[in-house]
């Protein structure tokens, strides 16, 4: 490829997944002119290894990736320690000590007292 990205080859990314059910993966990358030449280019080099039910050829450049400062901003969605249950361990402890401070049926008649 000249400085300009404009060469003669493009590069494009080869997805591809085994069942209709199941999810696309990436296999490979490869070098070709055109969109056309790349499927065929890809079907050859993958079809006849293993059996495929659906092939994407997608060329590089319009795959997006996030910049540095959208990576940083997924940090923030991980942030769920609330779903995480070990910060509630202390809760057997204060389970177990309030069952044993619980009233029972023959503590409580016994405040009737015998009239």
């Amino acid at each position: 490829m000249d400085e300009t990205g404009k060469g003669f080859y493009q590069e494009f990314e080869v997805f591809s997944k085994r069942t209709f059910k199941s999810p696309f993966q990436h296999q490979f990358s490869l070098l070709a002119p055109n969109e056309e030449l790349a499927i065929v280019m890809a079907q050859e080099n993958f079809m006849r290894r293993e059996p495929v039910a659906d092939i994407w050829v997608v060329k590089r450049s319009d795959i997006r990736m996030l910049d540095q400062e959208e990576r940083e901003g997924l940090q923030r969605l991980d942030n769920k320690d609330y779903r995480n249950t070990k910060g509630y361990g202390y809760l057997k402890k204060k389970w177990r000590d309030y069952e044993q401070n619980m009233l029972d049926e023959k503590e409580i008649l016994s405040w009737g007292g015998d009239d």
